[in-house]
């Protein structure tokens, strides 16, 4: 199962990669996609085969951010999570062995290339849902459960 939503933060990332590769980039790879072409034999002259390679690329995923950024729920913070583990929040939990981490319920959309960020469909965050500073959380892991102390909730203020 998969969620539709993501923060005001992560929706707005998006927004501004998909502007970035249609204003910017396409644009560029465009430029030099001609000039390769205009040198002659295409067949084997690799910098048009990779540019249009590129520009395929691109084209796929500006294709799928604009259909992401329609499916998509923005959920925005609100005062009545304070004090629960809810989307968009911060935590921090504390292993039995005394392992320490900080970790934020997001979008899936919005985990790549962060290892601070977990998706709201992961079972650790399914496991955090609702649970308050003080409380322990048992996740399931292929090797077994594992036990995790709730140490510290926070949310960001809109805008940071």
């Amino acid at each position: 199962m998969s969620t539709n939503i993501i923060t005001t933060e992560g929706h707005q990332a998006l927004k501004q990669e998909l502007d970035h590769l249609w204003r910017v980039y396409r644009p560029e790879i465009t430029q030099k996609v001609a000039w390769a072409a205009s040198l002659g034999d295409r067949s084997e002259n690799a910098d048009y085969q990779y540019n249009k390679k590129l520009l395929r690329e691109i084209d796929r995923r500006v294709r799928y951010l604009r259909k992401r950024l329609e499916d998509v729920k923005v959920v925005a913070y609100a005062p009545e999570q304070e004090g629960r583990v809810f989307f968009g929040a911060w935590v921090e939990i504390e292993s039995e062995q005394g392992e320490v981490l900080t970790l934020r319920v997001v979008g899936y959309d919005e985990i790549y290339g962060r290892n601070d960020y977990i998706s709201i469909d992961s079972p650790m965050a399914r496991a955090l849902l609702k649970k308050q500073q003080d409380d322990e959380v048992v996740v399931q892991t292929p090797t077994g459960e594992a036990v995790w102390y709730v140490n510290r909730i926070w949310y960001l203020p809109e805008g940071r």
